[in-house]
Formats: C-alpha cells, sequence, structure tokens
C-alpha cells in the first residue's frame, strides 16, 4: 500500500463534454438520434478569395511565427534560468496532478484493479424516469478513476451466475412490463439470492424494490410474486405518488441527503427482516404513512426514487462503487479510499432536486384515478 506523504488527494479531471460524448456506452444502449442537445460542431472560417485577402493572411501567418518563436526563447530562457536557481529562492511552480490513484490494501493504483463487473437486469423492459442513466453514473465514476468496467445486459430468458458479478442493477417498469419480468425472475431468483448472502451490490429501483419482495399485488387484484429477498410486500394503492422526493440515507456511519422522482402507486411496508433505504424528508416514501424510503438488506440498497437516481447523488454512487469496489479486490469496504472527483455539476443537480423536493413539503401531488364499479366510471 502507498501513501500518500502530505496535501490534499488529487483530483482526477473529468472529460470534457465533447470527449465524453466520445466515449461508447454499453451495448444495450444507443445514442439518441434526437438529442435536444447536440454538441455543438465547429465550423471553418470561409477563406477570403481576393488577392488583397490573401496577401494580408500571409502577412499576418509570418507576423503569428515570429511572435511564436519569440514567445519559445523567453519559455527556454526562463527555463535555463530557473536550473540555475537554488531550491527554495522562489515559489515552487504548480504541477500537474499524479495519475488518479484508488487506495486500498491490495494496490495503491487503479490500473492493477480488478475490473467493476455490472449486471444490469432487463435493460429492454425495464427502464422508466431514464433509469439507466444509473448504470452510465456508476460506469463512468468508475472509469474517470482509472477503473475498468464491464457490462452486461441479462434479459428474459437468461439465467447468469450472479456471483460472477460485483453489481446488479434492476429498474423499474410499469405493471405490464413488470408481470412479465417477474414471471421469468423467479428462474433467476436463486442465483441472485445466492450472490447477495456472498456480498454483491444490487441496486433497485421500484419494480425492482418490489419484486425483490414477497410480491406484488397492482390494484387490479393481479398477484406478482417476489425473490423473498427483502422482507417487504406491496399492494396497490389508490394513488398515484409523482413528486420530487428526498431521504436521509445512512451507510457505514455517514449520513446524506438524496434526492429523486417517485413515481408509484405501491403501498409497501417492511417487515423485520429488513430495514429502510432512508428517512423521509419530502414525498411519500413506501406509502405516505410511515416516514420510511426503500428497504435495505446486506449489500441490497431498494429505493422508489427515480430521476435518475445515481447521477444527481454522487455520494450515493461512490458508496456503490466503494462496496463493489471492497468485494472485486477481497478486502473490507471500509479500507477501500476512493479518488475524489470534482462533482460541481452533480452538487448543481442535487441542489436543485432538492430544492423542488422541498418545496412540496407536506403536499403530495399525487393523482387519484377515476373510481370504476362494475366497468363503469363513478365520481
Amino acid at each position: 500500500m502507498t501513501e500518500r506523504k502530505s496535501g490534499k488527494p488529487a483530483t482526477p479531471a473529468k472529460p470534457a463534454p465533447s470527449m465524453a460524448a466520445a466515449r461508447t456506452l454499453p451495448t444495450d444502449y444507443q445514442t439518441d438520434p434526437a438529442d435536444p442537445f447536440p454538441i455543438p460542431k465547429r465550423t471553418p472560417k470561409p477563406a477570403r478569395k481576393s488577392a488583397a485577402g490573401s496577401a494580408k493572411s500571409a502577412a499576418k501567418a509570418e507576423s503569428s511565427t515570429a511572435k511564436s518563436i519569440a514567445r519559445f526563447a523567453r519559455s527556454t530562457a526562463r527555463v535555463r534560468s530557473a536550473e540555475l536557481e537554488p531550491v527554495g529562492s522562489r515559489e515552487s511552480a504548480p504541477v500537474p496532478p499524479p495519475a488518479p490513484v484508488i487506495r486500498s490494501a491490495r494496490s495503491s493504483h487503479s490500473s492493477d484493479h480488478k475490473p467493476l463487473r455490472i449486471a444490469h437486469l432487463y435493460p429492454s423492459l425495464l427502464n422508466v424516469a431514464g433509469d439507466g442513466g444509473n448504470l452510465i453514473a456508476i460506469q463512468r465514476r468508475a472509469q474517470w478513476r482509472g477503473i475498468p468496467v464491464e457490462v452486461a445486459a441479462v434479459e428474459k430468458g437468461q439465467t447468469p451466475d450472479f456471483r460472477k458479478f460485483d453489481v446488479v442493477l434492476f429498474h423499474g417498469g410499469q405493471d405490464v412490463e413488470m408481470a412479465v419480468a417477474a414471471d421469468d425472475f423467479a428462474r433467476k431468483a436463486p442465483s441472485l439470492r445466492t450472490a447477495i448472502e456472498e456480498g454483491v451490490v444490487v441496486f433497485a429501483v421500484c419494480a425492482g424494490l418490489q419484486l425483490l419482495g414477497h410480491r406484488y399485488v397492482s390494484n387490479a387484484g393481479e398477484e406478482m410474486l417476489g425473490a423473498s429477498i427483502l422482507d417487504l410486500e406491496t399492494h396497490g394503492g389508490p394513488q398515484r405518488f409523482m413528486q420530487h422526493a428526498a431521504c436521509q440515507v445512512t451507510i457505514d456511519g455517514v449520513t446524506e441527503i438524496v434526492v429523486g422522482f417517485e413515481n408509484h402507486s405501491g403501498l409497501t411496508t417492511l417487515g423485520p427482516g429488513c430495514e429502510a433505504f432512508g428517512r423521509v424528508l419530502a414525498g411519500a416514501g413506501n406509502n405516505g404513512r410511515d416516514g420510511l424510503e426503500g428497504a435495505r438488506f446486506l449489500n441490497v440498497f431498494a429505493t422508489y426514487l427515480h430521476g435518475p437516481c445515481l447521477p444527481k447523488n454522487p455520494w450515493l454512487t461512490d458508496q456503490l462503487i466503494r462496496i463493489a469496489v471492497g468485494r472485486t479486490e477481497g478486502i473490507s469496504p471500509s479500507k477501500v479510499a476512493l479518488a475524489p472527483l470534482n462533482d460541481d455539476l452533480e452538487r448543481r443537480a442535487h441542489e436543485v432536486a432538492l430544492a423542488k423536493a422541498r418545496t412540496n413539503r407536506g403536499r403530495h401531488t399525487a393523482l387519484e384515478p377515476a373510481k370504476l364499479v362494475r366497468g363503469r366510471r363513478i365520481g
């Protein structure tokens, strides 16, 4: 293990937006052809065709070359002068930050770490409210630190050995898609249950939370059996909670605010076999009554927060990565220290979402569907 001698840990630089756009995405994602915010492309200035203009451009280029030569000469003189100065006679010039490092009990350099293996459950079936952005958040924050990432889409009919993964993502969907997933998930559940017992990290959202429980009963009375990995049960309620929400989450003794957008009509009740993911600060949480949000068991983190959740909650994303890296390296997550990142944009997104959640605090912006009796609308 290599320790830093002194000073603040180096902050790895994130790529510029144009560079980030050029990075390849997972195979189960395609670039949106109708991107509402395309990256502007630089267009070359048209060349002037007049003789006078050509002569002027040539003169300007010659002048620019002369200035460049002069700047180079001055820079060389400064370097040579600096080499002759005794140490400590002047202020040290800022040095570029070293390569990103991740300290652990096994290695001090990120290139020595094993790849972070991510299983994305039903990416073509369950991906409402942009939940797929959770995958991209984990992927990018790991890669910015030099941690290689491998992603596998696990679709209907595929039953892998989940112990071979470090992170499993299980996102949300509507009742129709959820019923299809529930039927298939029954065959995946035993493998996933074994992997969870061995420390695999699971991040589940909405439908994923519900299907990890004992069962989900829809408003129409349709029962979907879950994996019983989480000790909870969900019933469809008369209201749909649609609002910005926030909750307090504690992981390894550190408490932070997590924000997102809830959009569900399920009323979830936790049993004694699991604890809440967080405590509601704004929003409905699991049922609008008990002040609890989501569920947690071992390294399973389940929530109703869409948004997507992880991009605007970098602290939570890093907690998932830290725990997963610990498992990958075979060490305690408490011994893993991730290199810090410049999270100005993420913090801004978090602040905006939190402000919106606090605006609705104490007021549920919920939709109550029309009541039906024998096919007739009443009320």
